[in-house]
Formats: structure tokens, C-alpha cells, sequence
């Protein structure tokens, strides 16, 4: 349990810095009616996939038997549920994708960042 509580207190910040910094490449495509390249896509990707690797190692926790702060676990759920809102809406984002993944990371950041200050 040492290690893998050891992973999602520092995953933590390699999560919530790539959504930072994919949704604000994002937003600065958007503003500056920039099409977004493949590398977009794949950094989207990554932010998406570093995040739900820090969800699920909350979730391992959990089954483990470490129980977090209420809000915590409500940040996480929160987490999950938005990137599975946004794959149902997914038709909607690929519209303007660099407009609709920055916001969406960027939130996802801001859910990262209130569960890590809620523990």
C-alpha cells in the first residue's frame, strides 16, 4: 500500500500539470484560430490518460482499505464522470477541439488541484 500511496501523492502533480499545460495549448489555439496538429491530439491523450492513471490509483487505494477525505473521493468521482460526459459528447468537442479539450483539461485541473487541497 506504501507504494502505490507513494505514486498518487506525486502522480498528482504530473497529472494536474499536463492538463494545465495541454488546456492552455488549447485555449491558445482557440484565441488564436490556430488548427490544432496531430501532436494536439496526442498530448490530449496523455493529459487524459495521466489523469485517469491518478484516479484509478485512488480507487486502488480505496479497495486497499485507505479511506481519503469525503471531498476527496468526491473530486476523483467527479473526474471520472466528466471525461465520461465528455466521450459521449465527444462528436460536440471534435467541433472545435482545441476550444472544447482546452476547457475541459483545464477544469479537470481545477477538480485535481480542490481534491489535492480537500485531503
Amino acid at each position: 500500500m506504501d507504494a502505490v500511496l507513494w505514486f498518487h501523492q506525486n502522480w498528482f502533480f504530473v497529472a494536474v500539470v499536463t492538463t494545465g499545460v495541454v488546456g492552455l495549448w488549447g485555449l491558445g489555439l482557440a484565441v488564436f484560430r490556430r488548427s490544432p496538429a496531430r501532436a494536439f491530439g496526442i498530448a490530449v491523450a496523455i493529459a487524459i490518460s495521466a489523469m485517469l492513471i491518478q484516479v484509478a490509483a485512488g480507487v486502488t487505494l480505496n479497495l486497499m482499505g485507505m479511506r481519503a477525505a469525503s471531498f476527496h473521493v468526491f473530486y476523483g468521482v467527479v473526474i471520472a464522470v466528466t471525461f465520461s460526459i465528455a466521450y459521449v459528447y465527444r462528436a460536440q468537442l471534435a467541433r472545435r477541439p482545441a476550444l472544447g479539450y482546452g476547457i475541459l483539461l483545464l477544469f479537470v485541473m481545477g477538480l485535481g488541484i480542490r481534491a489535492w487541497l480537500s485531503l
